[in-house]
Order: structure tokens, then sequence, then C-alpha cells
């Protein structure tokens, strides 16, 4: 009996021996069969939540809200100018004169014209009112049959002319006030006073110079640029593509290159409703599709100057603590199984590769907000789950299952 149950324990410590040998042979065969495969080295990182803000970047300039070019309405020397580029004026201050003799002249011209039509008129009046008399008196001698139809007749006729000659001087003393009128007011535009309060930007002209008004093919003499620079704006140009996302009342940042330490905050007060038609060699295109997008500052500084350059980063959307990845970790590949002739946005679909145990697998994610080199992550990843994010040629190999290392930062900038 005890030989027997030698045996069996003999017998138990042998095939205890076998599954051990076993097991280790299965192990370095797996081990020699992993080295054998093809490893991929990638850069591996952990979807993690953040703070997301995204902007559309755009450039321009930047203008006064109120800007105003004061041209030459009338023909005229200038004889006075009553200030200097960079002055302060305010509503009401003069600014400059043309000669004025000419329409000074025309004026006396057309008021002596009144006086004497109205004297005129006078006379015409005493006319007609003793023609009318004499008619009177020769319709009552007709009715009592004293005198002939044709004296009667005379006597209208007379009375008619002298009415026509009172209504056509009527007429001219209406004419000559009206161009009594015309005159005064180009007499009036010979002399030049501010019409809002701000600053002489530009002074374009000289004393003695002849300022001359527009006509259809040639633009008038600008004689100076006023503007209110408490107000200032920077008008930047935006892509149709990025034009969309924009809407009224949105924060921006500005920045202008003569001041690159200084970044101003504005927001969004117009938005062009129609693309920006830009002349190119005497021919207009719509090619480049770019929208005007006006974003007012809220407290410019002083030193601000209309038509410096400027770039303005229009905050579109921000999102806390949203699920983010990095750009360069969205892969875009066809869906297994469905037809070629099928439209792309049934045939192709877009995710990242997961990476578990050693592997990668294929995960199609939902995108939201884009911010910086990160984009938010709506569906399909959790957090903290890791997933291949470079470099991109290594992304263009990787398939479902393929076997990938990790490249450490240290490791990369030893490369």
């Amino acid at each position: 009996m005890s030989e027997k149950a030698s045996f069996f324990k003999r017998r138990k410590k042998l095939l205890i021996v076998l599954t051990v040998l076993v097991a280790v042979g299965a192990i370095v065969i797996a081990n020699l069969q992993s080295h054998r495969e093809k490893t991929v080295k990638v850069t591996i990182d952990k979807v993690k939540k953040q703070d997301l803000t995204a902007i559309i970047s755009a450039s321009g300039e930047i203008k006064p809200k109120k800007n105003i070019n004061i041209s030459a309405q009338v023909p005229g020397r200038i004889i006075k100018i009553g200030i200097v580029e960079g002055q302060e004026v305010k509503t009401g201050d003069f600014l400059l004169k043309l000669d004025s003799t000419q329409y000074e002249a025309n004026a006396d011209r057309d008021q002596n014209f009144i006086r004497a039509a109205n004297a005129d008129l006078i006379q015409a009046e005493a006319r007609l009112k003793r023609d009318q008399s004499s008619f009177g008196r020769q319709q009552k001698l007709y009715d009592d049959n004293l005198i002939s139809k044709d004296q009667l007749e005379g006597s209208k006729a007379q009375f008619d002319v002298s009415t026509a000659q009172m209504n056509a001087i009527q007429f001219q003393i209406k004419q000559a006030e009206a161009s009594l009128k015309s005159t005064m007011d180009s007499l009036a535009k010979t002399t030049y006073n501010s019409p809002i309060d701000g600053i002489i930007t530009s002074l374009r002209v000289e004393e003695g110079e002849v300022a001359i008004i527009g006509t259809m093919n040639n633009p008038g003499t600008v004689l100076m640029t006023i503007a209110d620079l408490s107000v200032m704006e920077v008008e930047v140009e935006v892509d149709e593509t990025d034009v969309v996302g924009v809407t009224l009342g949105q924060e921006a940042n500005v920045r202008v290159d003569a001041m690159p330490d200084t970044v101003f905050k504005g927001k969004v007060t117009e938005i062009g409703s129609s693309a920006l038609v830009k002349a190119t060699a005497g021919v207009s295109t719509q090619e480049s599709k770019d929208f005007k997008v006006v974003v007012t500052l809220e407290n410019p500084a002083r030193k601000l100057k209309p038509g410096l350059s400027a770039s303005a980063d229009i905050v579109v959307a921000e999102k806390k603590q949203a699920l983010a990845v990095p750009i360069s970790s969205l892969v875009l590949r066809d869906k297994p199984g469905v037809e070629k002739n099928a439209p792309n946005s049934a045939r192709e679909e877009e995710g990242v590769y997961a990476v578990e145990g050693g592997r990668v697998k294929f995960v199609p994610v939902g995108k939201g907000i884009a911010g910086g080199m990160m984009i938010e992550i709506t569906s399909g990843l959790q957090d903290g789950q890791d997933i291949v994010t470079g470099p991109y040629a290594s992304l263009r190999e990787l398939k479902d299952g393929v076997l990938v290392k990790s490249e450490t930062k240290k490791e990369s900038k030893t490369s």
C-alpha cells in the first residue's frame, strides 16, 4: 500500500513539472513570435479634459468709426486755412475759406435784379389796375349799346396784356429769388466749418491752391479728413469658410503691429453680407471670397492712428473642461464593406487609433470645436484613454490590431 501511494505521488510531481514546462514553452514561443512581428513606433498620449477656445484670425487695419473726407463743393482759390494737421477741433470750428468774390458779386447781381423787378412789378400792377377799370367802363357802355363790340374787345385785350405782363414780372422775381438762393448757398460753401468733434488726420491742400469740384469721371479736391478717434475699429477680411461662424457681439483680441506688446479688447459690431469685390488688372473678381468684419475696440489708446496694420483673433466658441485630443491624431479612412461608388460622406469615417494591450484599434469619434492644436471629442472616447497622436507617417501605416511601441519624448529628442 505504501508503494502504491509513493507511485501516485511521484506521478503527480511529474505531471506538475510537465505542466510548468509546457507553460514556459508557450510563453517563450509567444515572445519569440511577438519579437518577429512588425512593431510600429508611435507617440501615445491620453485623452484628457481641458478648456478649449475656438478663434478665427484675420488681418486688416485700424479705422475710426467716424471718418469724414471734406471735399470741395464749389470751385475756388484757397485764401485761408485755419487749422493744421493733427489739430483737435470741435463742431463748428473754422477750417478753411475759398475766394468768395465771384459768389458775392453774383449775389449782388441777383439782389439788384430782384429790386428792379419789384419796381417793374409796381408799374405793371398800376397799369393792370388802370386797364381793369377801363375795361369795366367799356363793358358798361357796351351793355348800354353806346360803343361797338370792337371797342369792348380792344379794351379786354389791353387788360389781358397788362395781366400777362404782371405775371411775367412775378415769375422773373421768383426766378431771381431762386438764383439768389443758389448763389447764397454757393457763397456759404466757400467757408468750411468742422461738422464733428475730432482730429484733423489729413490736410491735403495749402493756401493759394485752387479747389475743384468732382465730376462723373474726375473726383473733386479732398481738402482734409476729420476723424473721431474716441471710437476706433478694426476692419478685417475673413475667409468665406470662417465667416459663417462669426456673429455680432463676439469678443476679439486685437494686436497692432506698431504696438506688439499690447492686446486690445473688442467686439464684433458689423459683418458684411456680401463678398468683397477686388479689382485685378482693372477687372473685378470675387475669387478670394473674403467678407468684411468690423471689430470695435473697447478702450482704444490715444496712440492708435488710422491706417495702422492690425490682426484680430475673434473668439467664436468656448468650452470648459471639454474632452479633447490633438488634431494630429485624427485619421480619415474608408469604411469597411462600403462600395467605392458611394458618396464620400457614406464611404469615409473619421476617428483615432486607441491603444489597448499594445495594439491599436480604430475608434470613430464625434467632433466639436477646435481650439489651437486640440479638438473636442463629443463621442467615441473616454477620459484617460490611450490614443496614437503621431507621427503622421506612422498613422498612415496603422491598421486594427497592429502592434505599436511608444516613443517617449526623451527618445524622440535623442533620435
